[in-house]
């Protein structure tokens, strides 16, 4: 193992059900109508794949353009009093870090990674923090997690990934990387994927000692 690349949202911090919930608002307002597949089908996509989605599968009527910019400052502003880290996240991510270079690959635009490293202080010992907004797809195509590990100077094959969905876990392992999964509650990961995982954990404080196992 030569580096440890995580996912954000849902496994640092508790955001799935925020995204959900900022989205509905969004497209109720603008004249759309959300469906019962939306929320799983947009889990790991890029800001412009999720705005096209919003647009063009659930009818709101702003650009994709606009409607990324709206969301996103309803999601800043939820995060303005500070990101909800998970518990034992920032405390698991500095345990990691003494032993490996660390990465975040998610999905979040780089505004809200950047909001969650510093309220942790997290700044300087996270090597790379890459968006899939960066990338040419978001998850579950691989090119967040491979432009992480290019970036750390890394083969992808010897990185650790921690994800939480079945899009994250997917891309992942469309990486190469060997894959711990930290299943979110509230949103559960296909258990076809999920028991492709090198090991499932309860929470992200386990990450430190299933890496030493």
């Amino acid at each position: 193992m030569d580096a440890v690349v995580f996912d954000l949202d849902g496994v640092l911090v508790d955001s799935e059900q925020t995204w959900d919930e900022v989205r509905r608002v969004v497209v109720a307002e603008y004249g759309g109508s959300w469906t019962a597949t939306a929320t799983r089908a947009m889990q790991g996509m890029s800001t412009p794949e999720w705005a096209r989605y919003l647009v063009d599968h659930l009818g709101a009527r702003l650009t994709p353009e606009r409607i990324a910019e709206v969301v996103i400052e309803g999601m800043a502003r939820r995060y303005a009093s500070g990101p909800p880290v998970l518990p034992g996240a920032a405390e698991a991510v500095r345990a990691v870090g003494e032993r490996y270079p660390v990465a975040i690959a998610s999905s979040s635009p780089p505004v809200l990674i950047t909001a969650f490293l510093e309220a942790t202080d997290l700044t300087g010992l996270v090597e790379v923090a890459i968006s899939s907004e960066q990338v040419a797809a978001g998850k579950p195509a691989p090119d967040v997690y491979l432009e992480a590990a290019r970036r750390l100077g890394v083969d992808p094959a010897k990185c650790a990934a921690v994800e939480d969905t079945t899009n994250g876990l997917k891309s992942a392992m469309a990486a190469g990387m060997t894959v711990y999964a930290v299943p979110n509650p509230h949103f559960p990961p296909d258990p076809a994927v999920l028991e492709r995982a090198h090991r499932v954990l309860d929470t992200v404080a386990d990450l430190p000692a299933a890496l030493q196992a």
